[in-house]
């Protein structure tokens, strides 16, 4: 039997296909890093479970066990998957799907192997206690919230498991019809968990109140103001140093300046 002998590769040839296997690895690495990066991006509007600790950290500390999803009664919680652009295997929970019932016993923070879920930031008296939990924060939409344009509706308010602390009514007079009040929500961002049954109640097409972390919700004044009449609030710049920047304006008395006319010629 006759042997059919192989040619050797040319040197072109062996050029051309490394040339194709690296763009090849090349263009797979690039899908994979434009994929980290959207997940990483998207992972800042996540809701995580009770006791979730700072996102960078939890990150770096959940193991993508599913045991705090399969300890969830209400199948609230959700691991990520390929393709959906938040971190692979990370718990996380939709609100207007699915909020947190707010179990009293957290079952899904004890579970958690590694820390990722702080349990001890859920203790009251040595016990779990559920209003302890941020996992963000509601914001209300007031252009679509219809309470804000005189319609009756208090669903967001009756659904709130904290009623009359973590969502308030506020009443006030519609001027437009003279007769009526208007009934708007207001959310207590001190009070409130985040667990998103307002938004899960919220009868409008898309939500008119909704859950995001509180990073991205709220706005931080900084150490340049303090609520002077809040002792507390007074703590937190304790340790703030002022500088005073001169100018030439400023060298001359507030009564000068004023009479000082020069630049109006």
């Amino acid at each position: 039997m006759n042997e059919t002998k192989r040619e050797p590769i040319s040197d072109r040839r062996k050029f051309i296909l490394n040339m194709a296997r690296g763009v090849g690895l090349a263009t797979m690495g690039g899908f994979v890093w434009s994929a980290h990066v959207n997940e990483a991006k998207a992972s800042s509007l996540l809701l995580r479970p009770p006791g979730a600790i700072k996102e960078s950290d939890f990150l770096k500390t959940c193991i993508k066990c599913g045991l705090c999803v399969v300890a969830c009664p209400y199948n609230t919680l959700f691991l990520a998957k390929a393709g959906e652009n938040k971190p692979i295997g990370t718990p996380y929970f939709t609100p207007r799907e699915m909020p947190c019932y707010m179990c009293p016993t957290i079952p899904c923070v004890p579970v958690c192997p590694t820390g990722a879920l702080d349990e001890e930031s859920l203790l009251t008296n040595q016990k779990l206690d559920i209003n302890r939990a941020d996992m963000g924060v509601a914001i209300v939409d007031s252009n679509s919230c219809i309470a804000f344009w005189g319609i009756q509706c208090d669903a967001c308010y009756r659904a709130c498991p904290l009623l009359g602390k973590a969502i308030t009514i506020e009443y006030s007079k519609n001027e437009r019809t003279g007769k009526h009040a208007y009934l708007k929500p207001v959310v207590q961002i001190d009070s409130c968990t985040g667990c998103g049954m307002c938004e899960k109640a919220c009868v409008t097409e898309k939500a008119a109140i909704f859950v995001l972390p509180r990073e991205v919700a709220l706005g931080r004044a900084g150490d340049h103001y303090i609520k002077g009449w809040d002792k507390e609030d007074e703590k937190r710049v304790k340790n703030a140093t002022s500088k005073t920047t001169t100018t030439e304006i400023s060298k001359k008395s507030a009564v000068d300046s004023l009479n000082d006319t020069k630049e109006l010629y």
